[in-house]
């Protein structure tokens, strides 16, 4: 992994190609290279950045391909770049995912020259095995069967006009413009060029030339629908901010009104989600179980509060890595959300997968249409939180509770847990979240005073009870990703079961104190850290807490998502400690936006 890029067409593929990365970058790598297709292949890569590669200043080539890398086999060094070619250098390959065989397939290609540490390089080399110089796509067709794990690679070869794509397990797409065709792991890497698309499906084989595209899949030619991304390219571009996670942060209230679009009656209490969930089927529902990862993770853990209190039913959240469907639980009277903001993270799908073999029914909660997770669930919700470029999620957690809110109502009003009025309250209190996140914005400068203040602090533990929890473990979460520094979130009940002990006054402390999150009896914990020496920040919307802490910040009442208003709060405190220490904030180090390995 971590980002592809190829284009064929009357334009130049170097800049297209080279643009396309620029635009990938968001997703975090360590190396990055070009493949140029003129009737000959040239292959330009090295560690370090994209505007560090050697490329020529012009070409005469119609194809060519590109890829950033994030390490998994091998070192970041310029061996191991991508591309990566045959003994003879006329096939050339960019490649994500992970060749589980690959040391076997090594040792069967006797004779052949490897120059890299990497799993991917076998690629090329088992295509030289087969190519005859014409037919490339049944070259793909014919290694396919000897690869196992999971794959998104693009192909170009002497002897070819175009390229060939193929996909097990990794998100891979085609634009289809009108002048050429590209091919990518995201469509932001072609969007400025075209917006209608469609998704390769696992097993695809894809071929792209500059006249058109043809995707072979069992046995034959079929047909996979063109779709058009409902978002202009200027979405993807930073407007002005000095970083995306901060032009992020300050576009939730336009996100969260696009979540809640023609979704929320609070008059009567009603949800419209579009989503086909059977009302006898949920009455039968006995477990509803969350799949996730990170930030994703921390959202299902807020949602599975709310579910449980509004819907009466039993909520468990996993971390999709540790998923199992075991214990005796019912398939059929179970229902597995899967909350993954790009649809393609490998451990959900995975643990969705895993689900759906045992007969449970499944439900993506995702911000990505076409996206693996919206094809293999039963149904999909989308959060409808617009592009994030940015690697540490913002907009994305404050659209995935929101979602997992309306959820929430809408399986306590199916199920009758729940009545109009009640109902009405909750989605009332969403329909005000855009507001008063803008208040908070507005204030942005207040924060980043604070950080100033704690900037250099030795370590910095997050606090919560109750709804409060999740997100003290999402603002530790932020502060480690893009500062580095040590961040841990927790109950805020467990300070005495053993934090306390790393507790100084160079520790600060971050507490929830809103309404949902047991405020009274954290601010009792608050009381414990103080009388140790550390000082306290407090996000409340209890009118007498100040006294209480060395600085505070004001939430405006929204009863059960006053957390997530927290939330944007400790977002901005992240960023700004990030910026004061001078950190890639919207690359920070060895993260990538989207994990598609397990």
């Amino acid at each position: 992994m971590c980002g592809i890029v190829g284009y064929v067409g009357p334009q130049s593929p170097l800049s297209v190609v080279a643009t396309g990365l620029k635009n990938l970058e968001y997703r975090g790598y360590d190396s990055a290279g070009v493949a140029l297709n003129d009737g000959g292949i040239e292959v330009y890569k090295q560690e370090g950045e994209i505007d560090d590669l050697d490329l020529p200043e012009s070409t005469d080539a119609t194809c060519g391909i590109g890829h950033t890398r994030w390490s998994t086999h091998g070192e970041p060094t310029d061996a191991n770049a991508h591309p990566h070619t045959d003994c003879e250098g006329e096939i050339a390959v960019v490649h994500n995912g992970i060749i589980e065989n690959y040391d076997a397939l090594k040792a069967e290609l006797d004779g052949h020259r490897f120059t890299s540490e990497t799993d991917t390089e076998v690629i090329p080399h088992l295509i030289e095995e087969v190519y005859d110089g014409e037919d490339l796509v049944g070259a793909v067709q014919a290694v396919l069967d000897r690869l196992e794990g999971s794959y998104a690679f693009a192909v170009t070869a002497v002897g070819h006009d175009g390229m060939v794509a193929a996909r097990m397990d990794s998100p891979l797409v085609v634009g289809h413009g009108e002048d050429g065709n590209f091919l990518a792991s995201d469509v932001t890497a072609f969007l400025e060029h075209t917006r209608d698309v469609s998704y390769v499906e696992d097993g695809d084989v894809v071929a792209v030339d500059a006249d058109g595209v043809t995707v072979y899949a069992d046995g034959g030619v079929v047909e996979r629908p063109v779709r058009t991304v409902d978002w202009e390219a200027e979405a993807a571009e930073k407007g002005g901010y000095d970083h995306y996670m901060l032009k992020e942060i300050h576009e939730q209230p336009r996100s969260l009104r696009q979540t809640l679009s023609g979704r929320v009656d609070a008059v009567n209490g009603d949800v419209d989600l579009d989503v086909d969930l059977p009302e006898q089927y949920l009455q039968s529902v006995e477990e509803v179980q969350i799949v996730a990862c990170g930030t994703s993770y921390h959202a299902g853990l807020y949602a599975q509060q709310l579910i449980e209190s509004l819907a009466d039913v039993r909520v468990t959240v996993h971390v999709a890595s540790e998923y199992d469907f075991t214990g005796g639980r019912d398939p059929w009277r179970t229902l597995v959300l899967a909350v993954t903001q790009s649809g393609e993270t490998a451990d959900t799908l995975s643990a969705m997968r895993e689900a759906a073999r045992a007969g449970a029914r499944t439900l993506a909660v995702t911000n990505t249409v076409g996206s693996t997770a919206a094809r293999e669930a039963d149904d999909a919700l989308y959060i409808r939180a617009g592009p994030e470029i940015g690697v540490a999620a913002t907009k994305t957690f404050a659209a995935q509770v929101t979602t997992l809110s309306l959820l929430s109502a809408y399986l306590g009003r199916e199920r009758g847990t729940l009545s109009a009025s009640e109902a009405g309250d909750l989605l009332e209190n969403a329909r005000g979240l855009p507001g008063a996140i803008q208040q908070i914005l507005d204030v942005e400068s207040d924060i980043r005073e604070v950080a100033e203040e704690f900037v250099d602090g030795d370590g910095f533990f997050f606090v919560g009870r109750k709804l409060g929890c999740p997100v003290a473990l999402e603002g530790a979460l932020k502060l480690k990703e893009i500062s580095y520094a040590h961040a841990e979130g927790f109950a805020a009940g467990e300070l005495k079961h053993g934090t306390l002990a790393l507790v100084t006054p160079d520790t600060p402390v971050l507490a929830v104190l809103t309404e949902g999150a047991n405020p009274r009896a954290t601010l009792n914990n608050v009381k414990e850290v103080e009388s140790r020496g550390a000082p306290v920040v407090g996000v409340t919307s209890l009118g007498d807490a100040e006294k209480f802490l060395d600085a505070s910040f004001e939430v405006p009442e929204l009863g059960r998502l006053e957390p997530l208003l927290a939330n944007v709060y400790l977002q901005l405190f992240a960023y700004h400690v990030a910026k004061l220490k001078g950190r890639s904030i919207d690359k920070p180090r060895n993260l990538a936006k989207s994990v598609t390995v397990e």
